[in-house]
């Protein structure tokens, strides 16, 4: 078996024969509404998601809808805007946030030529006209506008996908400094993202966008944007897109079945391997509707191919490459309330009830202490997918809990640099640690912890310490994902 691990290209992945989890079954129901914002955390598969569609809809991939969709689900049963548009394609990942306003500008509009102009030479290739399409370089909307004229000419309408819609952003408004003002930049009312996204959706509206399909981690930076581009449908909540990024248990069975053939052990081999990528990987849901939990698909393929080449399991259940970004962790814990709020998360089973979601939260919500309420710090939380949904309680309300032991050690992890900032001395703490498992002997763990844990509180954290507080302590030290 190939597995597609860090791998976005839908074509190559099907062409190529690498494993696919089949989602085109939902593109019928994708095609309900014309713009579409769909979100889910950091390396939940959005990319490929984007590159399914692109295929799909494109028209120079007419000639090869066979090859690619035959053997999926869609391929039996295709919907009439199969291989209907001329597909544009823009990554903000790729834009740069460093350097002034300018200088981000900058880095969007030569992002967008870029794109256009991958665009004109593919489609010419494809034996299209689009030889009279201005690429303006100080001024991409030009560009574009010059770009969906000429479209209209060929016959075909455009169909936008926009990949981490919020990257750019999100990263500049987590760089510290001046970074409000920065941000503030971007989405006031002649700010460089809030004027694209309000040309899109005037392009959208008109002739020009016939469909838009937008991705990204959070709520955020549309929520600033408001009135520039509010005509997007939120399917992110949706029951019946719940598992359209992610794994189903019965496809990590069917996997961990096919791996266990080729390695000793067998049957007793797929057990194992079943729950341990059930303890850490599994957990996620994304809808308000009772729905089976997903497995995030991107450390599930890291597992796989692990298991794979070598019949074993990997050492390290958590790629380094793919943990949450430290940066949203540590936010939270800045705020008072949100150093509980990670107390309590990290211990084992803890769940947290709130009335609702916020489907929008911006800029002001993140920096007024007005707006830090439970309900925020929740929502925050959710989006970057450290917490997920549970359940609904018998008052109604929306049940998170920490979706699995991978996100639980990021928990344990920040609440550790929370009690003991200095390294060196969390070094000392694993080496009392150390003299627990192998020696039985807590008496130094417990000297550390009285003289070393709880002076870096604060005496607003005393309202709310408790024995949950000093079994965090220790826990912090103690917790080693190996040997769990």
């Amino acid at each position: 078996m190939k597995f597609p691990y860090g791998m976005a290209d839908f074509k190559e992945i099907v062409t190529e024969d690498y494993y696919y989890c089949d989602r085109t079954d939902k593109i019928p129901l994708l095609e309900k509404a014309k713009s579409q914002l769909f979100i889910r955390p950091r390396r939940f598969g959005k990319s490929l998601l984007l590159s399914m569609l692109e295929n799909y809809y494109d028209v120079a991939e007419k000639e090869d809808f066979e090859k690619i969709f035959g053997g999926l689900h869609i391929g039996n049963k295709p919907t009439e805007s199969r291989n209907s548009y001329f597909i544009l394609r823009w990554d903000f990942s790729c834009v740069d946030a460093g350097g002034s306003m300018e200088d981000i500008k900058r880095s969007l509009f030569n992002h967008i030529n870029a794109r256009i102009s991958r665009f004109v030479d593919d489609y010419s290739h494809a034996g299209f006209d689009f030889s009279g399409v201005e690429i303006n370089r100080t001024d991409a909307l030009v560009s574009m506008e010059s770009l969906l004229s000429h479209a209209l000419q060929q016959g075909y309408p455009v169909y936008l996908l926009l990949d981490e819609y919020d990257n750019f952003a999100n990263t500049i408004m987590m760089q510290g400094g001046n970074s409000r003002e920065r941000y503030e930049e971007l989405v006031h009312d002649q700010g460089i993202l809030k004027t694209l996204f309000k040309t899109v959706k005037s392009l959208t509206s008109t002739s020009g966008f016939d469909r838009v399909f937008i991705t990204g981690v959070s709520p955020v930076v549309l929520s600033d944007i408001t009135s520039g581009y509010n005509i997007a449908t939120n399917i992110y909540f949706e029951p019946e897109f719940n598992d359209l990024c992610g794994f189903r248990e019965s496809e990590i069975k069917n996997v961990l079945k096919k791996l266990a053939k080729g390695c000793e052990g067998g049957r007793e081999m797929v057990d194992q391997a079943f729950a341990l990528a059930k303890t850490y990987y599994n957990g996620y849901r994304f809808c308000r509707e009772e729905a089976d939990h997903i497995y995030n698909p991107t450390l599930s393929l890291y597992f796989f191919r692990h298991l794979h080449d070598k019949c074993e399991f990997p050492f390290e259940m958590l790629d380094a490459n793919l943990a949450a970004d430290e940066s949203k962790l540590e936010y939270i814990g800045s705020l008072p309330q949100g150093r509980e709020m990670m107390f309590r998360l990290s211990q084992k089973g803890e769940e947290v009830a709130v009335g609702r979601i916020s489907n929008r939260f911006g800029l002001q919500e993140m920096l007024s202490d007005a707006s830090k309420d439970q309900v925020f710090l929740v929502s925050y939380l959710y989006y970057f997918g450290v917490l997920t949904l549970s359940s609904l309680s018998e008052m109604g309300e929306i049940v998170l809990k920490v979706p699995n032991l991978v996100v639980q050690s990021l928990y344990v992890e920040r609440v550790q640099q929370l009690l003991i900032p200095d390294p060196l001395v969390r070094d000392q703490g694993t080496h009392v640690a150390k003299q627990v498992y192998q020696q039985g002997d807590i008496a130094p763990l417990c000297d550390f912890v009285q003289n070393t844990s709880f002076k870096v509180f604060k005496n607003r954290d005393y309202r709310w310490a408790n024995e949950l507080t000093l079994k965090t302590a220790f826990l912090t030290l103690l917790y080693n994902d190996i040997l769990y």
